[in-house]
């Protein structure tokens, strides 16, 4: 079946979350913590990321958007590398720091030659307003901004793929989920779409990152340049 739209997710897929969050982790950071180890850092505060989510997935509490998840956890973080005295407006400029990651090197050039032929849109787990920051730091053109904002949900729950479906009201054939995770691809499988994985084997830093899938796809691409090569674009 012709793929006609293509749904991405972004931490990790699209950008480098974890370099961009030890830059500003370092540089904001500083007077209170010299010597932190930034990627560590930023490390731990992802370790948060899924746990907050469930508590919305769940159903433990109504949606909140990922910033303010972010800004829940961040005290923790903060407390677990031994620092204190970081005053509310970092803490917050700190938060903002998500929406300043920079995309890997091949991706802009990527989007714009994949939506020639196909609709574009994010479906992640981060609010609109963080994809249109990040969109626009990047240069990315997307049709529409899906994902958590839209669906006032968390992946993988159902509501995030059925969405992305409907919204561009194509088959969840002819829709296609482009992840750098596993998990994410088979939950849209589960779901009707087609899945492309894409090559991250530096997403983590030190720890690494999926260099193939684990789970059966429709394509399995070195990265997002590659994916475009194999979608004819």
């Amino acid at each position: 079946m012709t793929i006609r739209a293509l749904v991405f997710d972004v931490f990790g897929t699209l950008v480098d979350w974890r370099s961009g969050v030890a830059r500003e982790a370092a540089r904001l950071l500083a007077p209170v913590a010299p010597s932190l180890d930034a990627g560590a850092f930023a490390d731990a505060w992802r370790a948060r990321y899924d746990p907050s989510m469930e508590t919305v997935r769940s159903g433990a509490r109504p949606y909140v958007d990922l910033d303010t998840l972010q800004a829940e956890s961040l005290p923790d973080v903060l407390a677990q590398f031994g620092i204190a005295g970081v005053p509310e407006t970092v803490q917050r400029e700190l938060v903002q720091a998500w929406h300043r990651l920079e995309a890997w090197p091949e991706v802009p050039d990527a989007l714009r030659r994949l939506r020639e032929k196909h609709l574009l849109a994010p479906n992640s787990n981060g609010p609109v307003r963080l994809m249109a920051d990040l969109a626009r730091r990047n240069g990315l053109i997307f049709d529409a901004v899906l994902g958590a904002g839209y669906s006032r949900d968390y992946k993988p729950k159902p509501a995030l793929y059925r969405d992305a479906v409907a919204a561009f009201g194509f088959a969840p054939a002819e829709t296609m989920m482009v992840a750098a995770h596993s998990n994410d691809l088979a939950a849209a499988a589960r779901h009707g779409l087609s899945t492309a994985h894409i090559a991250r084997p530096h997403e983590h830093g030190p720890a690494g990152g999926e260099t193939a899938p684990t789970v059966p796809v429709t394509h399995a691409a070195r990265d997002l340049a590659d994916l475009a090569d194999q979608l004819g674009c």
